[in-house]
């Protein structure tokens, strides 16, 4: 990917260094700039796969961040370094290089689960601060836990009970289809529990790989066991496959289908005839109650890009911003600083704050249940905000779980 911006480096993508090399590697503390040095920040997102039409916006809207700040950190010229997260044990690699060779003060990204699991475990070890701009897996922000993580993405148990109330109005009787790795795997754990403890029965559970072609075969299961309702937990491309498939297989409209964390532009790419559901999501472009920070950065988005800012934009943004304006409030490239100015960041939202909360360095923020509009007519307006949640701000603390329930234990 290319950025138009001046001043911004983003070099070519260069050989993976060897596995075996690496780990005989000794993990070198990250760099602290001189004054006459640009600030380097490490952007870790994956450039090819089902989830790069996502990452594409995540690294949008970071870089945008910095041209807002006119690419100065601490008063300094700054810089984002962006190397690709083909897989996890590739995604560590190039951590350890982003912090030995290119001399990174910090790192924005994980964009899959099954990656920022093994990326916040290389930060610890390498004493990196690292702030997850995607991944939803409970466990990054619970018993996988470190000083050295901070996380957005609202994990996925707190999403489900979110969500669970909607799925609950259509009835009792759930099939599950998900992915086969970290985040689809969680969400059926957690939605059979809320489903069992609203005395509900699951009539159906299926895992699927990562780019499955063709769902038609999970579709007919789903047509014959004739559930109340649809819980989905596909990622990115498979969502949208999926969906089309349910289309043309006459099921849009027959069953409701709901799902967590979807992204705008695993929506954007099913298209409006096929286009169809109720969905958590972290932003929409299009919400009346966003911040004038937040319809500022819209603007900015559209104007640059040609496009609105899909949610991972904004997700890029925000966490862009946070670890930006944390390095200005520590006056330090040192990594603990760092971590402690994160843990005291607040911005505006919409009645209270976006925050880490300083046990889990989970990102306290509501959802948005959004649904598909019945009728599309802007081929990128899809969405009716159906509520913020919770609804109560005060619920915040206790909808994401306590300190005990979290499992959180950084020492």
């Amino acid at each position: 990917m290319t950025s138009g911006t001046s001043g911004l480096l983003i070099p070519r993508r260069k050989a993976l260094l060897g596995a075996t090399a690496l780990a005989a590697a000794p993990l070198a503390a990250p760099h602290i700039a001189r004054a006459a040095d640009p600030i380097k920040i490490g952007l870790l997102l994956a450039k090819t796969g089902q989830i790069a039409a996502q990452t594409e916006y995540l690294a949008n809207g970071s870089f945008l961040a910095l041209e807002e700040r006119n690419n100065m950190i601490m008063g300094q010229p700054a810089e984002l370094v962006w190397l690709d997260e083909p897989t996890p044990q590739a995604a560590t690699q190039n951590m350890q290089k982003l912090v030995q060779e290119n001399k990174v003060s910090a790192i924005l990204g994980g964009s899959l689960s099954s990656n920022a699991l093994a990326e916040e475990a290389t930060a610890a070890q390498l004493k990196i601060p690292f702030v997850c701009n995607n991944a939803a897996a409970t466990d990054i922000s619970g018993k996988n836990c470190n000083r050295y993580t901070f996380r957005l993405n609202t994990p996925v148990a707190v999403q489900c009970r979110m969500l669970a109330p909607f799925a609950l109005t259509y009835g009792k009787k759930w099939y599950f289809i998900t992915a086969s790795y970290a985040f689809g795997q969680d969400i059926v754990k957690s939605g059979r529990q809320l489903l069992e403890e609203a005395g509900g029965t699951v009539v159906g559970s299926d895992e699927a790989p990562l780019n499955t072609p063709d769902f038609s075969s999970f579709i007919l299961k789903i047509r014959q066991a004739k559930p109340d309702v649809v819980w989905g937990g596909l990622s990115a491309g498979d969502l949208s496959t999926f969906l089309k498939q349910w289309d043309a297989m006459g099921m849009r409209g027959k069953i409701p289908f709901l799902e967590i964390a979807i992204g705008d532009t695993d929506i954007w790419s099913v298209g409006p005839e096929a286009a169809t559901g109720t969905f958590t999501a972290l932003w929409w472009y299009k919400n009346p109650n966003n911040t004038p920070e937040e319809k500022k950065f819209a603007e900015s988005y559209d104007k640059k890009y040609g496009k609105p800012a899909a949610d991972k934009a904004w997700m890029g943004w925000i966490t862009a911003r946070s670890l930006f304006e944390s390095i200005d409030a520590a006056k330090s490239l040192e990594p603990m600083k760092i971590v402690e100015a994160l843990e005291a960041w607040k911005a505006p939202a919409d009645g209270y704050s976006y925050s880490y909360r300083k046990f889990d360095h989970q990102m306290m923020m509501k959802n948005l249940a959004v649904s598909v509009k019945p009728q599309i007519t802007d081929k990128w307006d899809y969405f009716n905000v159906e509520a913020a949640l919770p609804k109560d701000t005060a619920d915040l603390d206790k909808v994401f779980g306590t300190e005990a329930e979290v499992g959180c234990k950084m020492g």
